[in-house]
């Protein structure tokens, strides 16, 4: 066997490690790893460039950026073979080498150079295979970013066994490489893509609307319109979106149709073009208002794709800049730059462009989701409106619907220091309610916190109260899941009765467990309490003077209707006469705003929504029957419908004009909110035959909306005194039940009637109160006391202490009041009349600190809330003290631009009352709903009704 051996030893040929042939495939490796190691530098210098400017709002990737990406995929992936190939024919060459420490560091490199490549590919986003997970990204990204280093270094050592490095030419490769990578970067640097306000003088073609685009230019109607090339990735997030209000914005919503329609023939009629409609156009006509074809007078809404394109995908996710929160569509919007290939047509170009965005989304996502869009303010630019003069050829300003601020304001969005009611966490936007999490499929689906597992994106249905688009649609399912959303927002509470039917009756309250026996032929008041729960605005908000929302009131005994308010008539209008919250609004003439004609709004007649973390008192007279007997059940709901009859019949109805007999019935759905009944035996009913009925409303807070409703009604109406004194008993029985929320309020009662001792007791209690009540808002009464009571400074350091402080349960419930520019407000006047204290030359530096803080203050509330008239009125006074001419001038005039005409407003209304015996009913100080009006729907005309009726509302 040793003798055979030798031989074929000596025979056996020697195979160098790397081959002509094989020698071809490294360099064409080389080749690929050269270009790819030239991509990858630049790629990775934009990134550093981005993280070292900091700026969310600025990106550096462009278009050559996004074409340099997909050659570093495309170079990735057409190297994966190459290697693989290499690296098994060089280790069958070279595994049994005798130089193990060479072998082995190849073994390495080779695994080294798989790694790169894997990960790079594990990376990507493909349709059969997509790694989601953060944490696990998060890794592979810092393996492919890290690997190429490693297998550099095993190069080296593993070359040190074969021929020498040629590092002169690796040096020039790199200087070369280098010195190209830098130019692109600093060419990348002086044209950052920033969100910026749109030019000045392209406004021109948009105004009324503050909309604006980036160059001034129109943006063509294709970039508007690209939400199928959003569906491939976002089906989930579309679907919400193709059945949403925003979809159906413009004329493809006939209700909306018709008012712009409106609009439009007005302002031809009067201006000789419909400029004016631009007003509307900024937030629901996008698509044709921005591509320029909406001032023609005749563009045809029947068959122009734009016309129907709605607020798209890109009319939001292309917009860059909130300007301000104003409200008008004061936004700007830029034209998207695109991954390569977005346009194309071609199938195969369109999977490239796909993949790219799946590969590197963070373009994609800082392109169509900036940091600002995840805030209310975003929301204010269409969701907060007023009415310039170029609409309605009166004022320069009317206010019109602000959910923004009545957000801002409220305890719900955390901002708020004088609230009712808080929640446990603040809502930080308007998304947080009305983009819900859903659970999806879709790309961009994600894990929003570690406690939930299920991927999901925000819902883009945006459920809220257009139950009406969605019907008109015939999509009951749609239908269905806005009336979830309006579920128990509201809540009504049949909280007592008072003897006598009026208003300083005895009172019976609360009803439940105990419910009083009611007397024949006796006049009772029922007091119902409607209350706001989940809500950061008022309700109702957006267009209230169309949304029907309505208290419906039912008396019924012994099998029949007794007493009746709310009520539908033969084309299912709601009675006149019953309780709606809503606002009532107004033409310059007195003539109600029926028809969604903004460029007539004028002046409301009333104002009944109800503000977040309040509520209202509804009260009911009616009259036992006579003949009444066993038991006598009151029921209560509220009942919204979007839109009312009036409008429907305008919408649906052949030339209907306003006081013209109906032609349309309204089948427009409608939602109950909430309801509550209670069932009152009759004098000597048996009480044992009654089943117990309990009220799930915690007693104290019964009593606590039961008052904060009637002091409301004595703030907003300006009724009596009696409002007032009846709030303060309801608030005592809160302090009865140990609740801090009973002095606190009774503070608020004391300090509107002046009695301020009994403020400071009621506050101290409060304070003491087990738990207290919230330290914000005590330091807002006890700064409103002291500054009555003029302890000027000791009122300033409670209103900072409002905006300034900082401690764990504001941490822990996400409460910031910096923004509550009442507050601010209140201490710049405070540090006003601080400054009047003084006097003579020896204190004029003293005077002049306090009036500049005053004026700072003054200043911040302007950065929040612009158009505040009490800011500009106190500017105007302070810069009066500095002899700043050219600032009293400026502040007077937008004072004056923002003051309500208070003279024309009262000849609007006195019109209004006098025309209309229902709404005059409606718009009194105090109001009482009769149940038993003759003629009222539904209620049989019998002569115990009618003998019955009588008194203030519903004559």
């Amino acid at each position: 066997m040793d003798t055979e051996s030798a031989p074929q030893s000596a025979k056996k040929k020697y195979v160098r490690a790397v081959g002509p042939r094989l020698r071809v495939l490294l360099c064409f490796m080389f080749g690929l790893f050269a270009a790819l190691s030239a991509n990858s530098l630049y790629l990775a210098a934009i990134t550093f460039l981005e993280w070292w400017k900091g700026d969310p709002d600025t990106t550096y990737q462009n278009w050559f950026y996004m074409v340099m990406f997909g050659g570093h995929l495309a170079l990735g992936l057409v190297l994966v073979l190459p290697v693989i190939v290499f690296g098994a024919l060089h280790i069958r060459n070279a595994h049994d080498r005798p130089n193990r420490r060479a072998v082995r560091v190849g073994y390495a490199l080779f695994a080294m150079s798989l790694a790169l490549l894997f990960t790079g590919v594990a990376l990507m986003r493909f349709d059969f295979f997509s790694i989601k997970d953060p944490g696990a990204r998060s890794a592979l990204y810092w393996a492919h970013v890290l690997t190429p280093l490693l297998a550099i270094w095993l190069y080296v050592l593993h070359r040190l066994a074969g021929p020498r490095i040629q590092w002169q030419a690796g040096f020039r490769w790199a200087a070369a490489a280098g010195v190209v990578v830098l130019a692109m970067v600093l060419l990348h640097s002086a044209h950052p893509r920033k969100g910026k306000t749109g030019s000045k003088e392209g406004t021109k073609y948009f105004e009324p609307s503050l909309a604006r685009t980036a160059s001034g230019n129109f943006i063509p109607a294709r970039t508007m319109m690209m939400d199928d090339y959003c569906l491939k990735c976002h089906a989930d997030a579309y679907k919400g979106w193709f059945h949403s209000a925003h979809h159906f914005s413009s004329f493809n919503n006939k209700p909306y149709l018709f008012s712009v329609q409106e609009t439009r023939r007005v302002a031809l009629a009067r201006d000789g073009n419909v400029k004016a409609s631009r007003w509307c156009a900024g937030c629901h006509d996008v698509v044709p208002f921005l591509s320029g074809a909406f001032d023609d007078p005749n563009f045809d809404i029947e068959k122009d794709p734009t016309a129907h394109a709605g607020i798209t995908c890109t009319s939001c996710h292309a917009i860059t800049r909130i300007n301000s929160t104003v409200g008008n569509g004061d936004y700007t919007i830029d034209e998207p730059v695109h991954y390569p290939f977005a346009y194309s047509s071609n199938a195969f170009l369109q999977y490239l462009n796909q993949q790219l965005v799946k590969a590197k989304p963070e373009f994609h996502k800082k392109t169509f989701l900036k940091p600002f869009m995840r805030t209310a303010e975003f929301c204010s630019v269409c969701h907060k409106v007023s009415l310039p003069r170029d609409l309605t050829q009166y004022k320069d300003f009317l206010r019109g619907q602000d959910h923004y601020t009545t957000f801002l304001l409220s305890g719900v969005s955390g901002h708020g220091a004088r609230s009712f009611y808080y929640p446990e966490k603040a809502r930080e936007n308007c998304a947080s309610c009305h983009m819900p999490l859903a659970a999806s499929g879709d790309f961009g689906a994600r894990l929003f916190d570690s406690t939930n597992k299920t991927l999901s994106i925000h819902d883009h249905l945006f459920p809220a109260a257009n139950t009406g688009v969605a019907h008109l649609r015939g999509e009951p399912g749609i239908v269905k899941r806005h009336q979830e959303f309006l579920k128990d927002c509201l809540r009504v509470d049949l909280f007592g009765v008072r003897e006598g039917g009026a208003i300083d009756g005895k009172l019976l309250a609360p009803l439940r467990p105990q419910v009083p026996a009611l007397r024949r032929g006796q006049k009772y008041l029922l007091e119902a309490v409607v209350r706001t729960l989940k809500l950061g605005h008022p309700f109702t908000q957006g267009t209230a003077d169309s949304n029907e929302v309505w208290v419906d009131a039912k008396v019924s005994s012994g099998g029949r209707i007794i007493g009746r308010s709310g009520g539908l008539g033969p084309h299912r209008e709601v009675d006149p006469y019953g309780h709606f919250l809503n606002v009532y609004m107004l033409d310059r003439h007195g003539n109600r705003i029926d028809r969604r004609n903004p460029q007539d709004i004028f002046t409301p007649l009333y104002n009944h929504q109800i503000p977040p973390g309040a509520a209202a008192v509804v009260h009911y007279e009616f009259t036992v029957p006579p003949d009444a007997a066993g038991t006598i059940t009151v029921g209560v709901k509220v009942n919204y419908r979007k839109f009312d009859t009036i409008y429907v019949n305008y919408v649906f109805g052949r030339d209907y004009t306003n006081g013209a007999p109906l032609q349309v019935t309204n089948e427009l759905p409608i939602t109950t909110i909430c309801t509550d009944s209670v069932t009152f035996p009759v004098e000597s009913t048996e009480r044992s035959t009654l089943n117990p009925q309990l009220s799930t409303v915690p007693e104290w807070q019964r009593w606590n909306d039961y008052g904060i409703g009637l002091f409301l009604e004595s703030t907003d109406k300006g009724s009596e005194k009696g409002q007032l004194i009846q709030a303060a008993g309801a608030f005592e029985q809160v302090e009865k039940l140990v609740r801090a929320d009973g002095p606190l309020n009774l503070a608020r009662v004391y300090f509107r009637e002046g009695r301020l001792d009994e403020a400071v007791a009621a506050l101290q209690r409060a304070a003491k109160a087990d738990p207290p009540a919230p330290r914000w808002t005590l330091a807002w009464f006890n700064g409103l006391v002291n500054k009555q009571n003029g302890y000027l400074d000791k009122a300033i350091s409670e209103f900072r202490s409002i905006l300034e402080d900082r401690y764990p349960e504001l941490d822990q419930r996400q409460f910031d009041f910096s923004k509550d520019f009442e507050v601010i407000n209140e201490l710049g006047q405070t540090l006003f009349e601080r400054a009047k204290m003084e006097r003579g030359e020896a204190n004029k530096a003293a005077r002049a600190s306090f009036l500049r803080q005053a004026a700072a203050q003054f200043e911040k509330t302007l950065q929040i809330d612009s158009e505040n008239l009490a800011a500009h009125w106190n500017l105007k006074l302070i810069y009066e003290q500095f002899g700043d001419a050219n600032l009293v001038a400026k502040h007077a005039a937008l004072h004056e631009r923002y003051r309500p005409d208070d003279n024309a407003r009262d000849r609007a209304v006195n019109i209004a009352r006098s025309r209309n015996p229902a709404a005059d009913a409606t718009a009194q100080a105090t109001v009482i709903y009769k149940l038993q009006r003759p003629g009222a729907p539904e209620l049989p005309p019998t002569a115990n009704t009618a003998a019955a009726v009588g008194g203030t509302a519903g004559n």
